[in-house]
C-alpha cells in the first residue's frame, strides 16, 4: 500500500509517521519538502505530486491551525485549509484512492452542553472554523472513500502545548488564571495517530466504514481542571512550583480575536462502534506526556 501523508512536522503528522510505517510504503511531505510539493499553499503542485506518486491513502495532516490569525487572512485560512483540500479529493477520486482528512469541533456553535453529534448541524464561529468546514465538505462531495475526523484539543509530547505552558508559568508565578467555561477533551496526537492507522486498516477490508467521524478522547474537563490536574501531577512527581493560588475566570477575561466555542465536547459513539475501538480517558495521555516530560527534565 503506497500511503501519501501531507504535513509530517505537525503535531499529528509527526506522529502519524510513525503510526503508518508499518502499513505500506511512507512518503511524507511538508511545506519545505523538496522531491514533492507538500506546500498547501500551491494547489497545482499538490495535484502534481499525488499524479506522481499514485497513493492508494492519502492522509492529510497539514491545516492553516493559527485561529486567530485566520481572522485577519481569511484568503490563506481558505486557500490551505478548503482549496488545497478539494484538490487533493478530485485527485484521489480519479485514483480511486482513500482520503483520511481531520477537521475540528469548531464547524459547530459552541453552545450547549450535549455532545456534538456528526449529524449536528454545523454553525462556525469564526473563520478558522468556516475554512475547515469547507474543507470537509469539499472531501464529501468529490471523493467517496473518504475518513473524516473531526477532534478538539489536540496535544502532543512534541513542541510546545498547554501542559507545558502551564508548568513554566507555575515555577514562575505564584498565582495564574485559567478559563473555566470551556469544556472539551484534551486528545493526544499520539491517540489520534495509531486510531487513524487502525481505521485505515478497517477501511481496506471493509470500504463501508468511509464517512465522518467525532475522535476525541473519552470524558471531559475545562482548561482551569486541565491545569489543576497537571499541578497536581507535577507535585506528585517531586516538581518544585511556585503557584500558590489557580484562579478560575470566564472565557470574557482574555478577549482573542476569534470567538471560541464554549462547548468543544464530541459524541465518538460511531467511532467506537465502526472501528471496534474504546477510547481512553483524556487523563490517560495527558498522564503519560507528563510523565515523559518529568523523565526528560524538559519542562
Amino acid at each position: 500500500m503506497n500511503i501519501l501523508l501531507f504535513g509530517k512536522t505537525g503535531q499529528v503528522g509527526w506522529e502519524l509517521q510513525r503510526a503508518l510505517a508499518p502499513l505500506g510504503r511512507l512518503i511524507a511531505l511538508d511545506v519545505n519538502s523538496t522531491d514533492y510539493c507538500g506546500d498547501f499553499s500551491n494547489p497545482e503542485g499538490i495535484v502534481e505530486t499525488i499524479r506522481a506518486i499514485k497513493p492508494d491513502v492519502i492522509v492529510n495532516a497539514a491545516a492553516h491551525t493559527a485561529v486567530d490569525k485566520a481572522e485577519s487572512e481569511p484568503e490563506f485560512a481558505q486557500l490551505l485549509n478548503a482549496t488545497s483540500v478539494e484538490a487533493i479529493a478530485v485527485e484521489a477520486a480519479k485514483l480511486g484512492a482513500w482520503v483520511v482528512h481531520y477537521s475540528t469541533d469548531y464547524v459547530f456553535p459552541g453552545n450547549g452542553e450535549t455532545p456534538w453529534k456528526e449529524t449536528d448541524e454545523t454553525a462556525p464561529l469564526n473563520v478558522y472554523g468556516q475554512t475547515k468546514l469547507d474543507g470537509e465538505k469539499a472531501v464529501q462531495k468529490h471523493c467517496p472513500k473518504h475518513l473524516i475526523f473531526r477532534t478538539s484539543w489536540v496535544y502532543a509530547g512534541k513542541g510546545n502545548n498547554f501542559a507545558k505552558t502551564m508548568l513554566r508559568l507555575a515555577k514562575e508565578r505564584t498565582e495564574l488564571s485559567v478559563i473555566n467555561d470551556q469544556v472539551g477533551a484534551p486528545t493526544g496526537a499520539e491517540l489520534l495517530a495509531d486510531c487513524t492507522a487502525h481505521a485505515i486498516r478497517t477501511a481496506m477490508v471493509k470500504p463501508e466504514v468511509a464517512g465522518l467521524y467525532h475522535l476525541v478522547a473519552s470524558d471531559t474537563t475545562t482548561w482551569y481542571d486541565y491545569a489543576a490536574f497537571v499541578f497536581a501531577e507535577a507535585k506528585n512527581a517531586g516538581i518544585e512550583l511556585a503557584i500558590q493560588k489557580l484562579n478560575a475566570v470566564p472565557t470574557e477575561s482574555y478577549p482573542t480575536p476569534a470567538q471560541r466555542p464554549h462547548n468543544s465536547r464530541l459524541n465518538t459513539d460511531k467511532f467506537q462502534r465502526n472501528f471496534g475501538l474504546v477510547l481512553p480517558s483524556w487523563e490517560t495521555g495527558v498522564k503519560r506526556m507528563l510523565a515523559e516530560l518529568f523523565i526528560a527534565h524538559s519542562i
